[in-house]
This record gives C-alpha cells, structure tokens and sequence, in this order.
C-alpha cells in the first residue's frame, strides 16, 4: 500500500495532468440545482472540481448527491474542521477535504485513512506544523487579506527547499486570479465567485456558465 502521505501528493499530482486540478476549483456551498438537468452550467463548461463548505445543514446531503449522480466531478468538502466530518468524507467517499486552519488531530486522522487533506495555513507556524504531520500541500487562506501571493512568497521562502504547493483561496476573483496561477507554488485556486449565492438563489444558470467558462479559458491559455 502507498504511503498516506505520498497518495496525497500523487492523488493530486494525477488529477492535475487529467482535469487541470484544482486551478478549475469552486465551493458550492449549499445548492445542488448548479449542476442539475443537462450536466448544468458547471460541468459543461469545464468545471470538473468541486468543494463543498461544510457550513450549511444540506451540506452533507449535496456532496452526496453530487457523488451519487455526477461521478465525473470530483467532489471534495471543505471546512472540514472536526474528526465527525472527517469520518463523513471517509463515508461518504469524497476526492479529498481541506480545512481553514491546521488542525492536527484532524490530518492525522485522514491521513490514516488515505484521505488526500489539505490544512489551512496562514502563517510559518501553521506550515512548519503541517509539514510536521506530513503535509505537502497547504491551503493558503484567507489569500488576499493575508497580502496576496507577494506574502506567500515571503513565507514560503524559508520552506522553498520543502517543494510545498499551495491552493489559495478567500478574496479571489478574475481581477486578481493571473497572480496566483502565474506562480510556481500554485497547486490550484479556489474561489466561489464563479457560482456566488446570489447568482445560484436567482437560477441565473447563463452567467455561471460565462463565469465557469471565463475562469476555464483563462487556466488553458496559462498552459
């Protein structure tokens, strides 16, 4: 069997050369009609990854949903930050999970159970705890508040012989998304405008998919 550990970082490594990885990322955070009908606006315009935050009462349920009837999405959860909702992406067999701090009860728990787990970091204490517990690939959030990637840079400088990858997310958009996808410690990107609550509330399916499609037009030419 492969170490947990490794499996995380090939798990990604894989998905990234067959779907442009989590640079296609968005959170979904309680709504299953994005993708309902015709494949719906997500998928169809490239969209193959999605993350849904733990932080509604129907959380749960969509991330089922959306593994049980789309199974060419890879569905991962998000906000994950106690040992019950890890057991519930182990159950419900998710692609992976991220949380917004660095936990570490709650790595050691998904990695022992081969779960690709991704912890948020935000500073060098967080990454050195992280790397500790066998991390290779860090959530760097909340991004833009923190200084952007000018102050992951400067964190990462000390750790630069580790080879971490980072999935940024928390205040990016189209506007500011080229200075993360033009780095060299960019994993992936999340980001939740491409589907934002109010577009979803208001079923407005046509500008998600010109979002969806903005975003996966601009990843391709990046190369």
């Amino acid at each position: 069997m492969i170490h947990s550990r490794f499996a995380v970082f090939k798990s990604i490594f894989f998905v990234k050369i067959s779907f442009l990885i989590l640079k296609n990322i968005i959170k979904l955070y309680k709504k299953k009609d994005i993708i309902s009908g015709n494949n719906g606006p997500v998928i169809n315009e490239g969209i193959n990854i999605i993350e849904i935050a733990l932080r509604t009462d129907v959380s749960q349920k969509a991330a089922e949903l959306i593994l049980k009837n789309f199974p060419q999405i890879l569905v991962g959860l998000g906000t994950v930050i106690n040992e019950d909702q890890v057991r519930f992406a182990l159950d419900s067999g998710v692609n992976f999970a991220v949380s917004p701090g660095c936990n570490t009860k709650i790595i050691d728990l998904a990695f022992k159970n081969n779960l690709p787990f991704y912890p948020g970091i935000s500073c060098p204490s967080d990454i050195e705890i992280s790397v500790d517990h066998g991390c290779k690939i860090l959530k760097f959030f909340p991004a833009e508040n923190l200084g952007g990637i000018n102050y992951l840079n400067s964190i990462n400088a000390p750790y630069n012989h580790l080879n971490l990858k980072y999935i940024p997310l928390g205040g990016i958009n189209l506007s500011n998304v080229k200075n993360y996808l033009n780095s060299e410690l960019v994993l992936g990107i999340g980001g939740s405008w491409i589907a934002p609550r109010n577009l979803i509330n208001q079923k407005k399916w046509n500008d998600i998919s010109s979002n969806a499609k903005e975003i996966t037009k601009l990843v391709s030419s990046q190369g």
